[in-house]
């Protein structure tokens, strides 16, 4: 049996980053300014991770500017992972807000289960409360997955069709339990080139999106991600709004 894969951000990651990760997914805070009819928006998320401290022990800082900042502690074991951190969150009425978090996994490489929890010291309520179930096979990844406080159902899978060129297709199913809407998102990805990856995805709430990933530097990335959503109007005809969005990025 393989150890543990070491974080509950594991659960779904490569659908999840397939679908979403490049398209320009803002935080709930960020900076705003609008020019005519043209609205910006601008982030920074910014993780610096220490692997061991001592073995078997880790750390890491996470800067999401201006949303939130956070320190996390995390012991590895072969079979169990558990993170413990603390930081600060965005309030729009109260500045910033101080907040506890864990996360725990047990399991292995092939099938592992989590949950991460988020408590706002503050308000004294829990901002997050998720858990999840990963199953790994040689030729699918599947996840499932309760977020927003156990009030969303998501479940994804992710199939590489051809690692030499990257290529791979993912779906998601999202049910909303208060809302009782299900939505599916689907998307593909596949290399061009060594230094340049190309995305595409759908979802049946109207959206069309498509991305290009360029690697300029040996470690910086460069994203261009466009997006069109498809709504009716009042005359019952459909409008589109579109979006562009441009994400840098350094790897190690």
């Amino acid at each position: 049996m393989s150890k543990c894969p070491g974080s509950y951000i594991n659960i779904g990651k490569e659908a999840r980053d397939l679908l979403y990760k490049g398209y320009g997914q803002q935080p709930p805070v960020h900076f705003h300014q609008q020019f005519i009819d043209i609205n910006c928006d601008l982030s920074c998320d910014v993780t610096c991770r220490i692997k061991e401290i001592v073995p078997g022990l880790g750390t890491a800082f996470r800067l999401i500017a201006p949303y939130s900042g956070k320190v996390e502690l995390q012991y590895l074991h072969d079979y169990a992972a558990i993170t413990a951190g603390t930081g600060v969150i965005a309030n729009a009425s109260r500045g910033y807000d101080p907040m506890i978090s864990f996360s725990g996994v047990v399991g292995s490489t092939q099938v592992f289960l989590g949950t991460d929890i988020v408590f706002n010291i503050s308000a004294r309520a829990f901002n997050r409360i998720d858990a999840g179930l990963s199953l790994r096979f040689p030729f699918l990844e599947a996840s499932l997955t309760l977020n927003d406080k156990l009030d969303t159902l998501r479940a994804s899978c992710y199939h590489t069709v051809n690692p030499l060129t990257q290529t791979a297709v993912a779906a998601e199913l999202k049910h909303g339990f208060s809302t009782s809407y299900t939505s599916i998102t689907m998307g593909t990805q596949q290399a061009i080139s060594t230094s340049t990856l190309v995305k595409a995805r759908v979802d049946t709430k109207g959206k069309l999106g498509a991305l290009i990933q360029q690697k300029c530097l040996q470690k910086l990335y460069l994203s261009i991600a466009g997006e069109l959503e498809f709504r009716r109007n009042s005359r019952n005809s459909l409008d589109w709004i579109p979006k562009i969005g441009m994400t840098f990025s350094m790897r190690p």
